[in-house]
Protein backbone atom coordinates (compact mmCIF):
# COMPACT_ATOMS: atom_id res chain seq x y z
CA UNK A 1 0.00 0.00 0.00
CA UNK A 2 1.22 3.45 -0.92
CA UNK A 3 2.47 5.63 2.16
CA UNK A 4 0.71 8.44 3.38
CA UNK A 5 2.29 11.55 4.11
CA UNK A 6 -0.26 13.48 6.16
CA UNK A 7 1.47 16.76 6.44
CA UNK A 8 2.18 16.90 2.26
CA UNK A 9 -0.50 19.33 -0.03
CA UNK A 10 -2.81 16.75 -2.03
CA UNK A 11 -5.17 17.93 -5.02
CA UNK A 12 -9.03 17.19 -4.71
CA UNK A 13 -10.41 16.81 -7.87
CA UNK A 14 -14.63 16.92 -7.92
CA UNK A 15 -15.80 15.49 -11.01
CA UNK A 16 -19.80 16.45 -12.32
CA UNK A 17 -21.42 15.79 -15.22
CA UNK A 18 -20.46 19.11 -16.55
CA UNK A 19 -17.40 20.46 -14.90
CA UNK A 20 -14.06 19.18 -13.30
CA UNK A 21 -12.87 21.89 -10.17
CA UNK A 22 -9.69 20.84 -8.86
CA UNK A 23 -7.67 22.66 -5.65
CA UNK A 24 -4.31 22.06 -4.54
CA UNK A 25 -5.18 21.57 -1.13
CA UNK A 26 -2.71 21.97 2.27
CA UNK A 27 -2.53 20.06 5.32
CA UNK A 28 -4.35 22.67 7.18
CA UNK A 29 -6.70 22.69 4.92
CA UNK A 30 -5.87 26.14 2.80
CA UNK A 31 -6.82 25.93 -0.97
CA UNK A 32 -3.37 26.80 -2.90
CA UNK A 33 -4.46 27.02 -6.60
CA UNK A 34 -7.61 25.99 -7.98
CA UNK A 35 -8.43 24.68 -11.73
CA UNK A 36 -11.22 24.16 -13.65
CA UNK A 37 -12.64 22.54 -17.30
CA UNK A 38 -15.23 21.30 -18.64
CA UNK A 39 -15.71 17.14 -18.15
CA UNK A 40 -16.28 15.90 -21.90
CA UNK A 41 -19.44 13.44 -20.79
CA UNK A 42 -20.38 12.39 -24.40
CA UNK A 43 -16.78 11.92 -25.27
CA UNK A 44 -16.81 8.71 -22.72
CA UNK A 45 -14.72 7.36 -20.19
CA UNK A 46 -11.23 7.56 -21.34
CA UNK A 47 -11.32 11.68 -22.32
CA UNK A 48 -12.83 11.88 -18.76
CA UNK A 49 -9.62 10.35 -17.46
CA UNK A 50 -7.56 12.07 -19.41
CA UNK A 51 -9.41 15.45 -18.73
CA UNK A 52 -9.08 14.73 -14.81
CA UNK A 53 -5.12 14.14 -15.42
CA UNK A 54 -5.57 17.63 -16.89
CA UNK A 55 -7.34 19.45 -13.98
CA UNK A 56 -4.70 17.92 -11.96
CA UNK A 57 -2.25 19.37 -13.81
CA UNK A 58 -3.13 22.51 -13.32
CA UNK A 59 -2.90 22.90 -9.89
CA UNK A 60 -0.29 20.59 -9.34
CA UNK A 61 2.96 21.35 -7.25
CA UNK A 62 6.36 20.14 -6.00
CA UNK A 63 5.95 17.88 -3.17
CA UNK A 64 2.29 17.08 -4.10
CA UNK A 65 1.69 13.34 -2.62
CA UNK A 66 -1.56 11.86 -4.12
CA UNK A 67 -4.68 12.61 -5.47
CA UNK A 68 -8.52 12.70 -4.11
CA UNK A 69 -11.33 12.27 -6.75
CA UNK A 70 -14.84 12.66 -5.61
CA UNK A 71 -17.10 11.40 -8.69
CA UNK A 72 -20.38 11.56 -10.27
CA UNK A 73 -21.55 7.14 -10.19
CA UNK A 74 -21.67 4.76 -7.73
CA UNK A 75 -17.80 4.55 -6.45
CA UNK A 76 -16.07 1.31 -4.88
CA UNK A 77 -13.14 2.90 -3.05
CA UNK A 78 -11.76 -0.32 -2.43
CA UNK A 79 -11.50 -0.91 -5.83
CA UNK A 80 -11.43 2.61 -7.76
CA UNK A 81 -13.80 1.23 -9.80
CA UNK A 82 -17.53 3.15 -11.25
CA UNK A 83 -19.71 0.19 -10.35
CA UNK A 84 -22.81 2.12 -11.51
CA UNK A 85 -23.90 5.08 -13.60
CA UNK A 86 -26.21 6.75 -15.20
CA UNK A 87 -25.68 8.06 -19.06
CA UNK A 88 -24.58 11.35 -18.08
CA UNK A 89 -21.04 10.93 -18.34
CA UNK A 90 -20.92 7.94 -21.67
CA UNK A 91 -20.06 4.78 -20.63
CA UNK A 92 -18.69 5.67 -16.82
CA UNK A 93 -19.62 2.62 -15.38
CA UNK A 94 -16.93 0.03 -14.92
CA UNK A 95 -14.09 2.49 -15.18
CA UNK A 96 -11.50 1.62 -13.40
CA UNK A 97 -11.03 5.37 -12.11
CA UNK A 98 -8.26 5.07 -9.25
CA UNK A 99 -5.62 3.16 -11.73
CA UNK A 100 -6.52 5.29 -14.74
CA UNK A 101 -6.32 8.04 -13.25
CA UNK A 102 -3.01 7.31 -11.09
CA UNK A 103 -1.28 6.04 -14.28
CA UNK A 104 -2.13 9.12 -15.79
CA UNK A 105 -0.47 11.10 -13.59
CA UNK A 106 2.11 8.97 -12.16
CA UNK A 107 0.20 9.64 -8.28
CA UNK A 108 -1.56 7.34 -5.78
CA UNK A 109 -5.59 8.24 -6.70
CA UNK A 110 -8.80 7.68 -3.74
CA UNK A 111 -11.97 7.92 -4.73
CA UNK A 112 -15.61 8.12 -3.87
CA UNK A 113 -18.76 9.42 -4.90
CA UNK A 114 -19.31 13.10 -5.02
CA UNK A 115 -21.81 13.74 -2.66
CA UNK A 116 -20.55 11.41 0.11
CA UNK A 117 -17.09 12.85 -0.51
CA UNK A 118 -19.22 16.26 0.48
CA UNK A 119 -20.94 14.47 3.12
CA UNK A 120 -17.68 13.61 4.66
CA UNK A 121 -16.70 17.46 4.97
CA UNK A 122 -20.19 17.53 7.09
CA UNK A 123 -19.26 14.88 9.51
CA UNK A 124 -15.48 16.14 9.86
CA UNK A 125 -17.67 19.59 11.16
CA UNK A 126 -19.68 17.62 13.24
CA UNK A 127 -16.86 15.83 15.07
CA UNK A 128 -14.95 18.81 15.44
CA UNK A 129 -18.29 20.75 16.83
CA UNK A 130 -18.71 18.12 19.49
CA UNK A 131 -15.19 17.79 20.45
CA UNK A 132 -15.18 21.52 21.40
CA UNK A 133 -18.42 21.10 23.14
CA UNK A 134 -16.64 18.20 25.19
CA UNK A 135 -19.29 15.82 23.50
CA UNK A 136 -22.36 17.17 24.21
CA UNK A 137 -25.08 19.88 23.75
CA UNK A 138 -27.24 20.81 20.86
CA UNK A 139 -26.72 21.65 17.34
CA UNK A 140 -28.31 23.00 14.55
CA UNK A 141 -30.47 20.40 13.84
CA UNK A 142 -32.48 20.29 16.93
CA UNK A 143 -31.16 16.97 18.95
CA UNK A 144 -27.99 16.53 20.75
CA UNK A 145 -25.24 15.50 19.07
CA UNK A 146 -22.46 13.39 20.68
CA UNK A 147 -18.68 12.86 19.10
CA UNK A 148 -19.63 10.32 16.97
CA UNK A 149 -22.32 11.98 15.13
CA UNK A 150 -25.11 9.88 12.73
CA UNK A 151 -25.79 11.64 9.91
CA UNK A 152 -28.26 11.12 6.54
CA UNK A 153 -27.39 13.83 3.77
CA UNK A 154 -29.11 14.11 0.64
CA UNK A 155 -28.33 15.70 -2.18
CA UNK A 156 -31.10 16.93 -4.48
CA UNK A 157 -30.49 18.10 -7.99
CA UNK A 158 -30.85 16.30 -11.48
CA UNK A 159 -30.59 12.89 -9.61
CA UNK A 160 -31.32 12.53 -6.02
CA UNK A 161 -27.69 11.51 -4.07
CA UNK A 162 -27.01 11.08 -0.89
CA UNK A 163 -24.31 9.35 1.70
CA UNK A 164 -24.92 7.87 5.64
CA UNK A 165 -22.70 8.26 8.57
CA UNK A 166 -23.63 5.92 11.75
CA UNK A 167 -21.77 7.31 14.97
CA UNK A 168 -19.41 8.67 13.03
CA UNK A 169 -18.27 6.98 10.55
CA UNK A 170 -19.44 7.05 6.43
CA UNK A 171 -21.01 3.72 5.40
CA UNK A 172 -19.89 2.57 1.89
CA UNK A 173 -21.59 -0.56 1.80
CA UNK A 174 -21.45 -3.81 -1.10
CA UNK A 175 -19.69 -2.01 -4.12
CA UNK A 176 -19.85 1.18 -2.75
CA UNK A 177 -23.86 1.84 -3.05
CA UNK A 178 -24.50 2.84 0.57
CA UNK A 179 -26.35 6.56 0.88
CA UNK A 180 -27.85 6.42 -2.77
CA UNK A 181 -31.05 7.62 -1.57
CA UNK A 182 -32.43 8.37 -5.06
CA UNK A 183 -33.15 4.44 -4.85
CA UNK A 184 -35.36 4.10 -2.34
CA UNK A 185 -38.80 3.23 -3.20
CA UNK A 186 -41.63 6.26 -2.75
CA UNK A 187 -44.94 5.59 -3.43
CA UNK A 188 -45.70 9.03 -5.19
CA UNK A 189 -43.26 7.49 -8.10
CA UNK A 190 -45.27 4.65 -8.23
CA UNK A 191 -44.71 2.94 -11.94
CA UNK A 192 -42.83 5.99 -13.19
CA UNK A 193 -39.39 4.54 -14.59
CA UNK A 194 -35.83 5.85 -12.80
CA UNK A 195 -32.59 6.60 -14.16
CA UNK A 196 -31.23 2.94 -12.38
CA UNK A 197 -33.81 1.00 -14.72
CA UNK A 198 -36.00 0.01 -12.23
CA UNK A 199 -39.72 1.48 -11.44
CA UNK A 200 -41.00 3.52 -8.09
CA UNK A 201 -38.07 5.10 -7.05
CA UNK A 202 -37.96 8.13 -5.17
CA UNK A 203 -35.66 9.94 -7.90
CA UNK A 204 -38.25 9.77 -10.52
CA UNK A 205 -40.94 12.36 -8.53
CA UNK A 206 -38.33 14.01 -6.32
CA UNK A 207 -35.42 15.16 -8.92
CA UNK A 208 -35.39 18.37 -10.31
CA UNK A 209 -36.75 16.55 -14.00
CA UNK A 210 -38.66 14.48 -12.32
CA UNK A 211 -40.64 17.43 -11.00
CA UNK A 212 -40.57 19.26 -14.38
CA UNK A 213 -41.73 16.00 -15.80
CA UNK A 214 -44.68 15.30 -13.67
CA UNK A 215 -46.07 19.04 -13.34
CA UNK A 216 -46.22 18.31 -17.44
CA UNK A 217 -48.41 15.24 -16.85
CA UNK A 218 -50.63 17.14 -14.66
CA UNK A 219 -51.02 20.21 -16.86
CA UNK A 220 -50.08 19.18 -19.95
CA UNK A 221 -48.32 21.97 -20.38
CA UNK A 222 -44.46 21.42 -21.45
CA UNK A 223 -42.05 22.69 -19.07
CA UNK A 224 -38.45 23.37 -20.02
CA UNK A 225 -36.63 23.42 -16.50
CA UNK A 226 -37.45 23.05 -12.46
CA UNK A 227 -36.86 26.97 -12.65
CA UNK A 228 -39.88 27.21 -14.98
CA UNK A 229 -42.17 25.31 -12.89
CA UNK A 230 -40.93 27.40 -9.88
CA UNK A 231 -41.71 30.50 -11.45
CA UNK A 232 -45.55 29.45 -12.75
CA UNK A 233 -45.69 28.06 -8.95
CA UNK A 234 -44.81 31.81 -7.98
CA UNK A 235 -47.27 33.07 -10.30
CA UNK A 236 -50.39 31.05 -8.78
CA UNK A 237 -50.22 27.98 -11.09
CA UNK A 238 -52.12 25.19 -9.46
CA UNK A 239 -50.17 22.43 -11.11
CA UNK A 240 -46.73 23.69 -10.46
CA UNK A 241 -47.50 23.98 -7.38
CA UNK A 242 -48.73 20.76 -6.87
CA UNK A 243 -45.73 18.51 -8.35
CA UNK A 244 -43.07 20.81 -6.52
CA UNK A 245 -44.86 20.23 -2.95
CA UNK A 246 -45.11 16.72 -3.82
CA UNK A 247 -41.51 16.17 -4.85
CA UNK A 248 -40.16 17.74 -1.78
CA UNK A 249 -42.56 15.65 0.33
CA UNK A 250 -41.27 12.39 -0.93
CA UNK A 251 -37.91 13.31 -0.03
CA UNK A 252 -39.12 14.85 3.53
CA UNK A 253 -41.01 11.27 4.14
CA UNK A 254 -37.67 9.01 3.16
CA UNK A 255 -35.52 11.24 4.96
CA UNK A 256 -37.71 11.29 8.26
CA UNK A 257 -38.21 7.04 7.91
CA UNK A 258 -33.92 6.79 7.68
CA UNK A 259 -33.55 9.45 10.64
CA UNK A 260 -36.28 6.84 12.93
CA UNK A 261 -34.37 3.61 11.42
CA UNK A 262 -30.84 5.44 11.99
CA UNK A 263 -31.35 7.54 14.71
CA UNK A 264 -30.03 10.60 13.19
CA UNK A 265 -28.96 13.81 14.79
CA UNK A 266 -27.73 15.73 11.74
CA UNK A 267 -29.89 15.76 8.66
CA UNK A 268 -28.65 17.82 5.93
CA UNK A 269 -30.35 18.68 2.42
CA UNK A 270 -28.46 19.95 -0.40
CA UNK A 271 -28.45 20.39 -4.13
CA UNK A 272 -29.96 22.44 -6.37
CA UNK A 273 -33.71 21.94 -6.13
CA UNK A 274 -33.83 23.21 -2.50
CA UNK A 275 -32.88 26.99 -3.63
CA UNK A 276 -36.39 27.03 -5.60
CA UNK A 277 -37.46 28.43 -2.32
CA UNK A 278 -39.66 28.29 0.30
CA UNK A 279 -42.35 26.24 -1.35
CA UNK A 280 -40.06 23.52 -1.34
CA UNK A 281 -38.30 23.64 1.45
CA UNK A 282 -41.37 24.04 3.61
CA UNK A 283 -43.04 21.50 1.63
CA UNK A 284 -40.01 19.01 2.69
CA UNK A 285 -39.21 20.04 6.36
CA UNK A 286 -43.21 19.51 7.09
CA UNK A 287 -43.42 15.89 5.77
CA UNK A 288 -40.18 15.69 7.00
CA UNK A 289 -41.49 16.34 11.09
CA UNK A 290 -44.35 14.31 10.60
CA UNK A 291 -42.85 10.92 10.37
CA UNK A 292 -40.65 11.45 13.47
CA UNK A 293 -40.85 9.40 16.12
CA UNK A 294 -40.98 11.18 19.68
CA UNK A 295 -36.97 11.42 20.68
CA UNK A 296 -36.29 12.82 17.28
CA UNK A 297 -39.01 15.50 17.01
CA UNK A 298 -36.55 18.25 18.12
CA UNK A 299 -34.71 17.76 14.15
CA UNK A 300 -34.96 19.35 11.12
CA UNK A 301 -33.47 19.31 7.96
CA UNK A 302 -30.67 21.96 7.42
CA UNK A 303 -28.86 23.06 4.48
CA UNK A 304 -24.92 22.09 4.08
CA UNK A 305 -22.60 24.57 6.04
CA UNK A 306 -19.12 23.45 4.09
CA UNK A 307 -19.49 25.63 1.24
CA UNK A 308 -18.97 25.72 -2.35
CA UNK A 309 -15.50 23.95 -1.56
CA UNK A 310 -17.32 20.83 0.48
CA UNK A 311 -16.72 18.68 -2.42
CA UNK A 312 -12.84 19.56 -3.28
CA UNK A 313 -11.88 19.29 0.35
CA UNK A 314 -13.89 16.07 0.86
CA UNK A 315 -11.87 14.77 -2.03
CA UNK A 316 -8.60 15.96 -1.01
CA UNK A 317 -9.41 13.81 2.46
CA UNK A 318 -9.89 10.89 0.84
CA UNK A 319 -6.47 10.38 0.27
CA UNK A 320 -6.24 10.19 4.58
CA UNK A 321 -8.78 7.85 4.90
CA UNK A 322 -9.79 5.08 1.60
CA UNK A 323 -7.12 3.34 -0.32
CA UNK A 324 -4.56 4.57 -2.43
CA UNK A 325 -4.42 2.84 -5.61
CA UNK A 326 -1.03 3.26 -7.52
CA UNK A 327 0.27 3.25 -11.15
CA UNK A 328 -0.89 0.38 -13.72
CA UNK A 329 2.65 -1.42 -13.71
CA UNK A 330 2.22 -1.69 -17.57
CA UNK A 331 1.30 0.52 -19.90
CA UNK A 332 2.30 3.99 -20.97
CA UNK A 333 1.99 7.07 -17.89
CA UNK A 334 0.76 9.65 -19.11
Amino acid sequence: MTARQPDAAVIGLDLGGTKIAAALVAADGTVLARHSLPTPAAEGAEAVLDALAEAARGVRAPGTTAIGVAAAGVIDPATGTVTSATDTIRGWAGTALATGLATRTGLPVACDNDVRAAAATELAALREGAAGRGGDGPHAGGVPAGPRPTLVYAAVGTGVGGAVAAEGRMLHGAAGIAGHLGHLPSPEAEGLPCTCGATGHLEAIAAGPGITAHYTRMSGVPADRLESVAARAAQGDPHATAAIVLGAGAVGRALGGLANALGADHVVVGGGVPRIGALYTDALDAAFAAELMPPLRGLRPVPPGAGSDAAVHGAAALTRTLPLHSPRTTGVPR
